[in-house]
């Protein structure tokens, strides 16, 4: 717990500068909706008619004129990709950053294995992840109001809880990455991130690229086919699960026989 709460208190600080990007972000956009409805909806049906561009973002399946096309193909964005760096960076610093900084050997002789030392770090890093998603949602709802618009709650939450696993699996592959690595990686995480969006957009142009909806987890937790369909789609996602949970395990194995240096 002692772990929990020194990780949550220096991290502090970048959760709520992302957060606040973020959410101030989205709020800002979807109350811009009711100012550009207007000039959209002469444009929405050319949208969805730009081949590609549309498909890669999501206007072939749904009219960007109505609140619901508008937050899936253009809120969701920035909260998908944001949100991603986010937890990419986390998981990134969570344990190399003791190598780096030359604090091992002191966190090492405190009353901890190695072990703990892994899961408690992981749980900072799920919950600054889960606090990120909080601040965010808080603040999508305040824009919504703020609209006088709504969203059907049963597919947000459905669509909440996607982007939620889809950030603790880029957050757990990173937090692996620094299990391995003497220094923080925080280009290399952020760099990763924005690759697997790049591959949900190839593996929607591509057809012999559509492999790699099993490896990005930006498919699965992809808001306009969440918003069409009204599921997740199962495979990518229980994939995703597996990742998560196999990351803490691993980054175990892993610290537990590397040699430490101070």
């Amino acid at each position: 717990m002692i772990l929990l709460k020194h990780e949550l208190r220096s991290n502090f600080r970048s959760l709520l500068i992302w957060a606040g990007c973020v959410g101030f972000g989205c709020l800002g956009c979807l109350l811009l909706f009711e100012g550009i409805k207007d000039s959209i909806e002469p444009m929405a049906e050319l949208y969805g008619k730009m081949g590609a561009f549309s498909v890669a973002l999501g206007m072939d399946k749904l009219n960007v004129a109505s609140m619901e096309g508008y937050f899936a193909t253009e809120i969701a964005l920035i909260f998908a990709v944001g949100g991603a760096m986010f937890a990419a960076m986390t998981g990134a610093v969570m344990l190399s950053k003791e190598e780096e900084g030359h604090t091992a050997e002191f966190l090492y002789t405190l009353p901890f294995d190695r072990v703990s030392v892994v899961f408690w770090k992981y749980g900072a890093m799920a919950l600054l992840i889960l606090l990120f998603q909080l601040i965010c949602i808080v603040a999508i709802a305040l824009g919504l109001a703020g609209a006088g618009e709504s969203l059907d709650g049963k597919t947000l939450a459905l669509y909440y809880g996607s982007q939620l696993l889809m950030q603790l699996e880029v957050g757990s592959v990173c937090f692996l990455l620094s299990a391995l690595c003497r220094k923080k990686q925080i280009g290399a995480a952020l760099g990763f991130s924005v690759f697997l969006y790049m591959a949900d957009v190839m593996c929607r142009i591509v057809p012999d690229l559509e492999i790699l909806k099993y490896a990005t987890p930006f498919y699965f937790s992809n808001a306009a086919d969440i918003f069409v369909n009204k599921a997740v789609e199962s495979a990518p996602a229980l994939i995703g699960l597996g990742v998560l949970l196999a990351s803490p395990v691993l980054s175990a194995a892993i610290c537990q026989k590397r040699d430490i240096s101070a």
